[in-house]
């Protein structure tokens, strides 16, 4: 992994399944992965959903890896019929697909281990496209993979997880976001107008208002982010004068 304090490595995630569109299954992919490339230095500027259908998946896909530096999917990589997202990434970058040779070594040790037979639904998991590099899986024997700028990975979390721990030494990153939040117990209504003149004061602060109750009262949250660490610390002292917090 490589830090470069005036880049930005920006990145998207594709989640792919109907059961995410249905509302069956709840995302918690999402939040997981944007925290960890916030804080290795990937910005992470856009998510999708798509369900379970070939042509979507490659119509987005294609859209993303050309918008930014790497796109992150999750789902889809299981030993089910409707599981179709290698068959569609393969599609995407117009190459083959087959058994990967260390994917099926892996996962028969897995399954010999644990005394079960590598069904032939089970090596659907160790289908890869054409020059596809496996990613790491501690959890269960069935391994992610790369191709191109594209990080295929489960869309169980905790799977999920283990793939983008194992992926993420490799990634090229950029300069890391700090953030501080200015909890501020007033309506964002009777502050819009100092917050947006202090917006403006500081362009390379980018500054979010999020309205809540807190105490059953009307208040708001002040998020300011940046990756120059001074001008942030400078903002933020600006504006807790200017709101006199």
């Amino acid at each position: 992994m490589s830090g470069d304090a005036q880049s930005v490595v920006t990145a998207a995630v594709l989640v792919i399944g109907d059961e995410i569109l249905s509302g069956r299954t709840k995302d918690r992919n999402i939040g997981t992965i944007a925290e960890h490339l916030t804080s290795i230095g990937i910005a992470l500027r856009e998510v999708r959903v798509v369900g379970d259908v070939e042509e979507e998946i490659v119509a987005a896909l294609n859209a993303l890896r050309a918008r930014y530096d790497y796109v992150f999917t999750t789902g889809g990589i299981g030993p089910t019929h409707d599981d179709i997202t290698a068959d569609s990434i393969a599609k995407a970058f117009g190459v083959g697909i087959g058994v990967h040779p260390e994917a099926e070594k892996l996962m028969a040790a897995y399954y010999a281990g644990r005394g079960m037979e590598l069904t032939p639904a089970r090596l659907r998991m160790a289908r890869v496209p054409e020059g596809g590099r496996l990613i790491g899986n501690r959890v269960t024997g069935a391994p992610g993979f790369c191709v191109g700028n594209v990080i295929v990975m489960a869309g169980v979390p905790e799977i999920m997880r283990a793939m983008l721990m194992a992926i993420s030494p490799e990634l090229r990153t950029g300069a890391k976001v700090h953030s501080v939040t200015l909890p501020v117990d007033r309506p964002e209504s009777e502050i819009a107008d100092v917050f947006a003149a202090h917006q403006r004061r500081y362009p390379g602060v980018a500054m979010g208002s999020y309205p809540l109750l807190r105490n059953g009262e009307a208040a708001t949250d002040l998020v300011l982010r940046s990756s120059d660490g001074a001008m942030l610390r400078e903002a933020v002292e600006g504006l807790r004068k200017a709101l006199a917090l």
